[in-house]
């Protein structure tokens, strides 16, 4: 199964890198990044897509992407995945032209239809605590129809079924999945614990 959650392992390590990603693949989070401010993150983001080349099911990329020359450092890691908490059109652009997937963040209309305009893959919707699901809700009324959004922020087992309800198509999780210090043990329990709420969730609002 195809889940729509993209882990966020920020302060990942590149050492690390290789087997946390494994443990979230077999609990069935097959979708990662590693934002830019983690230590050595190119390194991390090499390693990981060469141990995972020959799965199509898995994605792994890069967040808190900010500038096209970043972009393209991703892209020469091997990171198929664009993740940003702004709306840059200059960044989208960038990643679009490389074959990239692109999610920039957005909170309100003007800054989701730029980031559509400029050709963003879909949305992340930053800080989803902030907005809510019922604000995310209030978008949707606007949004285009098809529009990909994910919450990032706020977004958790305790309250995948009230986004769902109000819109959303996916999530990106945090310090929820994974912190520096975290063994992998920790890593595979929180891991399963968040899949079969997100499963639990899905088959609610089906």
């Amino acid at each position: 199964m195809s889940r729509k959650i993209i882990a966020i392992l920020r302060g990942l390590r590149p050492e690390e890198a290789v087997p946390c990603a494994e443990v979230l693949v077999k609990a069935g989070i097959s979708v990662m990044e590693v934002p830019l401010n983690s230590p050595q993150p190119f390194d991390s983001i090499s390693r990981m897509a060469k141990a995972f080349a020959g799965d199509p099911d898995v994605g792994i990329g890069a967040g808190t992407v900010l500038t096209p020359d970043e972009v393209g450092r991703v892209a020469a890691a091997g990171g198929r995945l664009i993740v940003s908490p702004n709306c840059d059109p200059e960044v989208i652009a960038a990643t679009r032209a490389l074959g990239l997937a692109s999610w920039p963040g957005f909170f309100t209309p003007t800054e989701a239809f730029t980031a559509l305009k400029a050709g963003a893959t879909g949305l992340k919707l930053f800080p989803g605590f902030m907005a809510g699901p019922e604000g995310l809700k209030a978008l949707r009324a606007v949004l285009p129809p098809g529009t990909q959004v994910y919450a990032v922020g706020g977004a958790g087992a305790e309250n995948f079924g009230l986004w769902l309800k109000a819109g959303a198509d996916g999530f990106g999780i945090g310090t929820a999945l994974y912190q520096p210090g975290f063994s992998l043990a920790e890593i595979a329990e929180r891991a399963a614990r968040l899949v079969a709420a997100y499963d639990a969730a899905q088959e609610a609002k089906a």
